[in-house]
């Protein structure tokens, strides 16, 4: 005899496993919720922090960065002498520049460099500028040149640098006139050849302060007259008779 035994389905089970689930997922959402409100709080400040310190340094540092100019003044000379340097230009695009103690005395920023040989003058005793010009030795007359340089005063400090061309004019009288200024190459500076110097009226010696470079009539680089290794820039002394350059 069979017997049928009737009741209700035992669904208990499914309910817990239905319940569980929801608060699981439930908590795994409060959780995710928290996660993201602690990393808001806590993250951005701190990348704000960071950003504004290494701001606040940054600037720091720039206040207290040394101006850039077209000479550097990081290289100084003792008290009894004048640091120096002499750039010639290239080709015709770069311009030549000339500075004592840091300062530009010569250079297209001030206009009184250009094409030909760009001259500056000063006080051999005091570092006093004196004068500066420049001449065109291509297109240009050597009168004024030569005039310009007759007129220099005996003890005064010569610097000079060619931008482009500066030999095509210059005569016999022009170059004797530079030699006696303790040039040792201006009688073979040639056609766009790139050439510094820097001499003495009424020097006794040859300058040691002179390159000539020739690069066969395309002078596109520049060149830096500093032959003082230790400090980077050139230093002769300021105080005395010129009578020699060392």
């Amino acid at each position: 005899m069979f017997t049928l035994k009737v009741g209700k389905p035992n669904i208990g089970n499914k309910s817990s496993l239905i319940r569980w689930f929801f608060q699981t997922l439930t908590l795994i959402i409060l959780l995710v919720f928290i996660f993201v409100v602690v990393m808001q709080l806590y993250t951005d400040p701190i990348k704000g922090l960071t950003k504004h310190s290494f701001g606040s340094d940054q600037s720091s540092m720039e206040g207290t960065k040394k101006p850039e100019g077209p000479c550097s003044k990081e290289n100084v000379c003792p008290s009894n002498q004048i640091s120096f340097s002499v750039q010639s230009g290239a080709a015709n695009v770069v311009p030549p520049k000339i500075c004592l103690n840091g300062e530009l005395v010569l250079g297209t920023t001030l206009n009184n460099a250009g094409s030909g040989i760009n001259i500056v003058v000063m006080n051999g005793k005091t570092g006093e500028l004196l004068k500066s010009d420049h001449f065109n030795m291509y297109s240009g007359k050597v009168e004024p040149l030569i005039e310009f340089l007759k007129s220099i005063e005996t003890g005064s400090v010569v610097l000079m640098a060619v931008f482009d061309e500066g030999s095509t004019n210059l005569n016999d009288e022009a170059r004797g006139l530079i030699e006696g200024l303790g040039s040792s190459t201006i009688r073979a500076l040639g056609y766009r050849d790139n050439w510094v110097f820097v001499g003495g009226k009424g020097v006794a010696e040859k300058s040691n302060f002179e390159k000539v470079k020739s690069l066969g009539g395309n002078n596109s680089m520049t060149m830096m007259l500093r032959k003082n290794w230790q400090r980077g820039n050139s230093c002769f002394s300021a105080h005395g008779d010129m009578t020699s350059f060392t």
